[in-house]
């Protein structure tokens, strides 16, 4: 009996250490197989730190409006007899526009001015008898008061006569006309609307902190989007009270148009141009990533170069760069160093056309990743391939003047 118990024993041990020893055996073969697996590198696009010359802006939204531009009406109520005008056609200022039924007042006219002829010469007559001696003072002022009534009622019919035409107030280009011939037209209805588009106006809102860098005659860009901003103007108009609801200054800025691809009423992105500043550092936008932690970037470092200081995980990442594949070889048989990426975390500023300044954290000569941060962490092994980078094309447009 107590041999059997002990062959038992003998055979629960040897089966229990058969199956710890199998799952360290398994353990520390799964260990050393990802411990000696090849690192795959990732590929990224990068840029170069160099200092540039920094032009800040202001940026913001705004409405174009035409510099002048009005809603054209009659002044007195008729029927249409003629319409002078197109759709989309230039005009010249006083050019007549509509005409309405006038028949009435020019017969109105004509007896006023037969009345102001004959008062005329009366007073000729009374002034002739006068000097002859046979004519009384009473006489020539009385005639001299019928005449100047006769003509006082000539322009006032005149005037009426001038309001059954519609002229055009300014230059500029008409819109679609509303009415028709033989339509009844009164004061209160829009003919068409009249817009001068060579020079437009944009109104738009900057935050108080900002009041004191504007001044009357600054450079404005505009644009549909703030990568495409081709048309220029300058600042007319400074609000000198700040909205207390918004907080926010209104500014109006004119704008050159001489294509006319502006229109009344468009939304635009704005941009104030502030003075030149040298010798900042600014990346694209796409190389900042921002989480809970800060804002941070990845530099490329070869993998026997020290990590920079102030990167974050610094000691994790010499660890990192020890491990990996072999550096891939030259097309001359030489190795090339194995690049690897370093967190670093930065304090960014201003943000303008794609690029945002960095005041802390990189320095010249610092290669930047700006593309593929998704897939990186801290060490990672990387492959440069600049023809991935989506912000070469956008910052070369950004640039232009």
């Amino acid at each position: 009996m107590i041999l059997r118990l002990v062959i038992a024993f003998v055979l629960v041990v040897v089966v229990c250490g058969g199956i710890v020893g199998f799952n360290m055996f398994r353990d520390q073969a799964i260990q050393d197989f990802f411990a000696n697996m090849p690192v795959t590198p990732i590929t990224v696009s990068t840029v170069k730190v160099e200092p540039i010359e920094w032009t800040p802006g202001i940026e913001a939204i705004g409405t174009v409006n035409a510099a002048h531009g009005v809603d054209l009406t009659v002044e007195a109520a008729g029927i249409v007899k003629e319409i002078r005008f197109k759709s989309n056609q230039k005009v010249t200022q006083g050019d007549v526009l509509v005409q309405l039924d006038d028949a009435v007042q020019r017969a109105d006219l004509e007896a006023a001015r037969t009345q102001a002829a004959l008062d005329q010469q009366r007073l000729d007559r009374a002034i002739e008898l006068q000097k002859r001696r046979v004519g009384s003072d009473v006489a020539v002022d009385e005639a001299r008061a019928a005449s100047s009534a006769s003509k006082s009622q000539v322009a006032k019919l005149q005037a009426v006569l001038d309001q059954r035409q519609l002229k055009a107030p300014f230059s500029g280009t008409i819109g679609i006309p509303r009415i028709e011939v033989g339509q009844y037209l009164s004061p209160s209805q829009v003919v068409a609307t009249l817009q001068d588009l060579d020079t437009m106006r944009a109104d738009f809102s900057v935050p108080e902190q900002q009041l004191s860098l504007l001044k009357m005659g600054q450079p404005v860009r505009f644009g549909v989007t703030s990568n495409d901003m081709p048309f220029t103007g300058s600042i007319v108009g400074i609000d000198p009270k700040v909205d207390p609801a918004t907080r926010l200054v209104a500014v109006r800025a004119e704008i050159t148009n001489p294509e006319g691809l502006l229109s009344p009423g468009q939304y635009v992105q704005v941009r104030v141009e502030l003075p030149v500043e040298s010798d900042v550092i600014a990346l694209p936008q796409t190389a900042l990533v921002s989480s809970l932690y800060g804002d941070y970037i990845y530099v490329v470092h070869p993998k026997e170069e020290t990590a920079p200081a102030g990167s974050a995980g610094q000691a994790a990442g010499q660890e990192a760069a020890q491990e990996g594949q072999a550096a891939p070889e030259k097309a001359d048989g030489e190795q090339a160093p194995v690049l690897v990426a370093r967190q670093i975390f930065v304090k960014p500023g201003r943000r303008n056309q794609g690029r945002v300044e960095v005041t802390e954290g990189v320095k010249p000569g610092d290669e930047v990743v700006t593309a593929g941060q998704n897939r990186l962490s801290n060490g990672a092994v990387v492959v440069i391939d600049n023809t991935i980078d989506p912000t070469t094309r956008a910052t070369q447009a950004a640039m232009l003047p």
